[in-house]
């Protein structure tokens, strides 16, 4: 596999080059793997972000973050527990949330459309599953749901979404435990 990717090999299509190629590359410095890598999940990483954060400038600067994290320790992503842009994902709501709880915003975080990267297979998949997630979210009770969305896109503790909402601490949990089952369930099915 040695630079089947990059300035030794300019024909070779980005597109069909896997994850886990591109990072081994990345790893050995590689620079038009990292830039591969980039062209191929910025979108989604910047998105994400962008929907906890709400601030353009702010979701670039964890979009700066996360790569040169990817360029620094390509390894740190470890192909056995999911996909790339799942774990992409996760690392950019992760850093946006601590980035909001550093600045704590009056505001409460809204409903912003994430932008999909461009025409690639695996995007189409993933952008069912959003949707389908979303379908079965809009199921839940109004008062599960809004606690997930608390956990999850704001960043709340448990013991401070209590404290907002003024419901038991156990009722909380049993409200993001039962959602996380309910998404689960929808997709094992």
């Amino acid at each position: 596999m040695d630079r089947e990717f990059g300035v030794n090999n300019p024909t070779a299509s980005a597109a069909t080059v896997s994850d886990e190629q591109l990072l081994a590359l990345v790893q050995r410095g590689d620079e038009s793997a990292m830039a591969s890598l980039y062209d191929r999940y910025s979108r989604l990483v910047y998105s994400v972000s962008l929907r906890v954060l709400r601030d353009p400038a702010a979701a670039e600067d964890v979009l700066q973050e996360i790569f040169m994290q990817v360029w620094r320790t390509p390894d740190s992503f470890i192909s056995a527990r999911g996909s790339l842009a799942g774990w992409l994902s996760i690392v950019s709501r992760n850093r946006s949330i601590d980035t909001l709880r550093r600045k704590r915003p009056s505001e409460q975080v809204e409903d912003v459309v994430l932008a999909m990267p461009g025409n690639l297979a695996a995007e189409s998949e993933r952008s069912l599953m959003a949707e389908r997630a979303k379908i079965v979210i809009a199921q839940l009770p109004l008062e599960q749901r809004k606690t997930l969305e608390m956990a999850f896109f704001d960043g709340l503790t448990h013991a401070e979404i209590a404290d907002m909402t003024g419901d038991p601490l156990g009722t909380v949990k049993t409200r993001i435990r039962s959602g996380l089952l309910t998404l689960r369930k929808a997709f094992s099915a």
